[in-house]
């Protein structure tokens, strides 16, 4: 539990991952603001159905990314790489979440866009801050 809470207290504080999905040969990346739920061990993002990446996610999909800051110092690197699905919420489920997330992103709240769950399965922190190259693992466990 150590490790997450490590990696989670940094997550908390970053507010732009970076997600790839791919399926048919065909594979992209795209950047959302996130809310962060360390219960779930998850990110909740808003993007429409009909982007580019949520056609490549359809109903459910498999999904890596990261999380990093913009350190202009080695020994200060920071960042996090991340698996897991993502899949849309139903509107029974997102509407807590839609709240938590529009709390942290004002302007959230004149989006119509769907709210997506990353359900994370791993998390690898690399912490130059720790010493050069330190890394932090989590994994779920099943």
């Amino acid at each position: 539990m150590e490790t997450l809470d490590a990696i989670s207290r940094w997550l908390n504080k970053q507010h732009v991952l970076t997600y790839c999905v791919g399926g048919n040969e065909d594979l992209w990346c795209a950047n959302a603001f996130y809310y962060y739920d360390r219960a779930r061990v998850a990110f909740y993002l808003l993007t429409e159905a009909t982007s580019r990446h949520g056609e490549l996610i359809g109903k459910g999909s498999f999904v890596a990314g990261t999380v990093n800051g913009q350190p202009k110092t080695v020994a200060l690197i920071r960042g996090v790489q991340f698996r897991g699905k993502i899949h849309m919420l139903d509107d029974s489920e997102a509407g807590s979440i839609r709240h938590l997330y529009c709390k942290r992103f004002p302007v959230a709240r004149v989006m119509a866009a769907p709210v997506w769950e990353i359900q994370l399965d791993e998390l690898k922190m690399t912490d130059n801050t720790l010493g050069f190259g330190k890394k932090l693992r989590w994994l779920r466990e099943n």
